[in-house]
């Protein structure tokens, strides 16, 4: 009998990492077509939900799609059938096809769209180019016997605590001696009812981010032999982590504005760029924000980058970042297709890890409206 994941939990999952939160006001994420309550045999992950990608939906035998724009970015007034949107909308409910847009959430979540595009480009020692959002630090003490100490440590892990900068798996154990009296009703792991137990026990300490403090517990408790789990949630006054849009990073090496030109069209598949600024100028420093960039001009201008790449760069916010010395790399808005793939693989990952027998594929369609000749 085959396992399929459900609607709910895949979505879940998907928050657990690209949260609502994160979005900017008035954004329009979240369900957009359908229902989640339901199984789900397969997945497809889009940038746009157009005629031709609900038409591969449907070829493909899809039950839900995960997608970077919202379907329904303005409230519709009416469903007339009678137009393409109408049409489409039709055909995703006859269809039993369930759409989900993650949009400035993904932009904004570790690892999500800006992330992906700056990963491509090979930048390292990256931060955020405009902070929209701040995760502030907790510590976690866990008590466990030394026999399980270790299925503690990998619990915590598994759940996301212990990330001190490119460090994982951190944690710092201190021994001491438990003791506990279970009662008349207790099902103790050790001891009798009614008898003061002392034993050997491992103290387990790791930070995690707040928004993370259910998952952390429940996995704790899940990895912990004990019927009653003894820990500690204490608040931490380290910086928090700063997230946003944008991302700000260096190159391995210097090019030419000419030749990163080149390499952006490569690495982000884009058919064609528009380039602001002198083609022999030397490039070390790179801004890069996927989708409209525009109102980023002059961030990425103070963040001392040599470079900005992103997309609808508008004829006069041109000319004044050339007036400024900011030199532009305009690869289209449609260079977040990259998350088609990034997205598959991340929830790939979840349906392999849960064992589920749900499959997970990428948008082949084009959705560029733009045509380089």
């Amino acid at each position: 009998m085959s396992k399929l994941v459900s609607g709910q939990a895949i979505i879940q999952e998907f928050e657990a990492w690209s949260k609502k939160k994160y979005a900017e006001e008035g954004d329009p994420i979240g369900l957009q077509v359908g229902s989640l309550n339901k199984k789900i045999k397969k997945v497809m992950t889009a940038l746009d939900v157009l005629p031709n990608v609900v038409e591969e939906a449907v070829r493909e035998g899809v039950d839900l799609i995960i997608a970077h724009h919202p379907i329904l970015y303005r409230p519709l007034k009416k469903i007339n059938l009678d137009t393409e949107q109408g049409r489409m909308i039709e055909t995703l409910i006859k269809n039993d096809i369930t759409v989900y847009a993650a949009h400035t959430n993904l932009d904004v979540a570790p690892g999500g769209v800006n992330d992906m595009l700056a990963e491509a480009l090979g930048l390292k020692h990256t931060s955020v180019l405009v902070e929209t959002f701040q995760r502030t630090l907790k510590k976690v003490a866990v008590f466990v016997p030394a026999s399980h100490q270790e299925e503690v440590r990998g619990a915590l892990a598994s759940a996301g605590a212990g990330f001190i900068g490119e460090y994982s798996d951190c944690t710092f154990s201190s021994q001491g001696t438990g003791r506990f009296k279970p009662t008349d009703d207790a099902k103790p792991f050790l001891g009798e009812a009614g008898t003061l137990e002392s034993v050997e026990e491992v103290k387990v300490e790791s930070i995690f981010y707040e928004d993370q403090q259910t998952k952390i517990i429940n996995a704790v408790k899940k990895a912990h032999p004990y019927e009653e789990v003894a820990y500690d949630i204490f608040p931490l006054d380290n910086e928090p982590e700063k997230l946003g849009l944008g991302r700000v990073g260096l190159l391995d090496r210097e090019m030419t504005l000419e030749s990163f030109a080149d390499y952006v069209k490569e690495k982000l598949g884009a058919e064609g760029v528009r380039v602001v600024g002198d083609l022999q100028s030397t490039i070390k420093k790179v801004a890069v924000l996927g989708g409209d960039g525009n109102k980023f001009v002059h961030a990425a201008r103070f963040s001392g980058a040599d470079v900005f790449v992103s997309g609808d760069i508008y004829y006069h916010v041109a000319h004044d970042a050339m007036i400024e010395g900011l030199q532009i790399i305009d690869a289209g808005h449609n260079i977040e297709k990259i998350m088609i793939e990034g997205v598959r693989k991340k929830m790939q990952a979840f349906l392999e890890e849960k064992k589920y027998d749900t499959t997970i594929i990428s948008s082949q369609e084009r959705t560029n409206p733009f045509q380089f000749r």
